[in-house]
């Protein structure tokens, strides 16, 4: 029997598995400077991360008075990022060998993301992704977005899992509050590290303060493993403890990804 017992793993895609925030950012700053805004930067773009697409661009509407119709900006913002998606993503090579390690385990995993399903499909397809995370759920497809719950309920239907049977591996405070509602355990690993003292990400099962650069795959295998042999819902025993713990407390080996933050 599998060491990991009835666990699935549910993964966020943009920040988490691959770091797409670079081309979101140019595609929302073409978008704007298209209906005339064009001091967008970096720092404004922060702010959605881990928001849906189609939330963001209703936010954008108030926020800076935008005339054209959600439906259309939505289409010019997908169109953007897809052209960008597909010529460069990058994937976090330490999330590629979990995913790997997970996969050779016969864990269950999923994609839930606040991307289109064009954009997921996409991504997954170029980086050599899609065979091993077949099962996508794009938040068009539910209800609400993230902090809403629904994309992750949705992802862990379609595995067959109890929501309590569930790990989401998270890097923005909206996604964490997700998995919280969803009644899932959450791995934590903020793309933007000063956002780590969010109180939402207290709420993570396990919290890796200095994002990427301190994930590595060999180490949330093995806080994995632990965290599904103890009881369902009170997280994993040993230094790794539960919310709200630090980096230095949860995986040590510090070898991984260095992705851009």
């Amino acid at each position: 029997m599998s060491a990991f017992g009835r666990t699935s793993v549910i993964f966020d895609l943009d920040g988490t598995l691959v770091d797409s925030e670079p081309n979101y950012f140019e595609a929302g700053r073409q978008t704007l400077a298209e209906q005339g805004i064009t001091d967008f930067t970096w720092a404004d773009h922060e702010q959605y991360v881990g928001i849906s697409t189609r939330e963001t661009l209703a936010l954008w509407k108030e926020r800076y008075g935008l005339r054209a119709p959600l439906e259309v900006l939505l289409a010019d913002k997908n169109r953007r990022y897809l052209e960008l998606a597909r010529a460069s993503t990058h994937v976090y090579p330490e999330m590629r060998r979990f995913v790997g390690l997970l996969a050779d385990e016969g864990v269950p995993m999923a994609v839930a993301s606040g991307s289109s399903a064009a954009a997921i499909e996409a991504i997954l397809t170029g980086t050599g992704l899609a065979a091993r995370l077949t099962t996508v759920v794009s938040a068009d497809e539910v209800a609400h977005g993230k902090p809403a719950p629904d994309v992750f309920l949705e992802a862990a239907a379609r595995l067959g899992a109890a929501p309590a049977d569930c790990v989401v591996l998270e890097d923005a405070a909206p996604g964490a509050a997700a998995a919280h509602a969803a009644g899932m355990r959450c791995l934590a690993i903020p793309y933007v590290t000063a956002q780590a003292d969010d109180p939402v990400f207290g709420t993570a099962e396990l919290l890796l303060r200095g994002g990427q650069a301190e994930f590595t795959a060999r180490a949330a295998y093995d806080w994995l493993a632990r965290s599904a042999g103890s009881s369902g819902t009170s997280g994993p025993s040993g230094p790794s403890g539960p919310s709200g713990s630090s980096g230095t407390s949860g995986p040590s080996d510090t070898s991984g990804s260095s992705g851009t933050s």
